[in-house]
């Protein structure tokens, strides 16, 4: 998935488990799917999952990730992992790396969202808002959409016409020069969609992958609008989250950049769920 990826698998988990949480060892390990970006994971047993960083700059985030979700877990409407154990570098494996409870549910197609979903969303990231960002880390998602103008041209000049790179180019020339937020530092989880929340009868369940959350432009959050849910339901989130014009055309500019990035980074080899999600998204904003 990246040129610089240090790999992993099931032994390798093993072995790490077994030296530094001999009270797991005969537990099963098997790797998740889909694939994450960030982090190779590995179901233990039932009830936990292992979480190993792909990239050395990857650390960080598995890093917050322990350190902060057990601020968040009692203060969020939706389940998210609680750590359970800190591994460190061992068996030829660089890196530090984290056990977490396994969230139960399943991801789904954007055909298997309910219309209470828009609501849902708007619940969870009015409580992330709600929370305390005074000590928070920058999240990844922050600052103005015209500091990325330079790397989103570069990532649709590398398309090379597989996708409509003219027109991602014209609906980002309309929100570039958007004046950023301005306002009080605010928590973000900062990569919202549908391969980071799972659902149970349609409706979100819990949410994963924290390691990029932060203090960031909320608009950031409101992108699942496109993201992770029909254009049916769009309205009553935007409503529900009470969400003025200027952010809802600056959560347009984030996905615009995310779609940019995904669809030249990644291939339907490498990484499929993200590839093929990010056409979605861009299909949807050019509608």
């Amino acid at each position: 998935m990246h040129a610089d990826e240090v790999d992993s698998d099931p032994s390798l988990v093993q072995r790490l488990v077994a030296g530094q949480f001999p009270e797991w060892a005969c537990l099963p390990i098997e790797p998740v799917f889909p694939l994450g970006t960030d982090n190779a994971n590995y179901r233990l047993g039932d009830a936990m999952v292992v979480r190993l960083p792909r990239q050395p700059h990857k650390v960080d985030p598995l890093e917050r990730e322990l350190a902060w979700l057990p601020v968040f877990a009692p203060l969020l409407p939706l389940t998210i992992p609680a750590p359970l154990g800190r591994g460190k570098p061992a068996e030829g494996f660089p890196f530090p790396w984290g056990v977490f409870t396994w969230i139960a549910g399943e991801n789904v197609g954007i055909e298997k969202v309910a219309p209470e979903t828009a609501g849902d969303l708007a619940e969870l990231i009015l409580a992330l808002r709600r929370l305390d960002a005074t000590n928070a880390p920058q999240g990844l998602r922050h600052g103005s959409l015209r500091e990325l103008d330079g790397w989103v041209r570069g990532s649709v000049a590398k398309l090379g016409g597989t996708h409509d790179g003219d027109g991602l180019l014209a609906a980002w020339e309309e929100v570039v020069d958007l004046p950023p937020w301005d306002g009080p530092p605010t928590w973000c989880h900062c990569d919202l969609d549908l391969r980071n929340v799972v659902f149970r009868d349609g409706r979100p369940s819990g949410v994963l992958d924290w390691g990029w959350a932060g203090a960031g432009d909320p608009a950031s959050d409101a992108a699942v609008g496109w993201k992770m849910l029909p254009a049916e339901s769009r309205p009553a989130f935007f409503d529900a989250l009470g969400a003025a014009e200027a952010e809802i055309e600056r959560a347009r500019g984030w996905t615009l950049m995310q779609c940019a990035g995904a669809l030249s980074y990644y291939t339907p080899e490498n990484n499929p769920a993200l590839y093929f999600e990010a056409e979605r998204w861009l299909g949807e904003l050019l509608a």
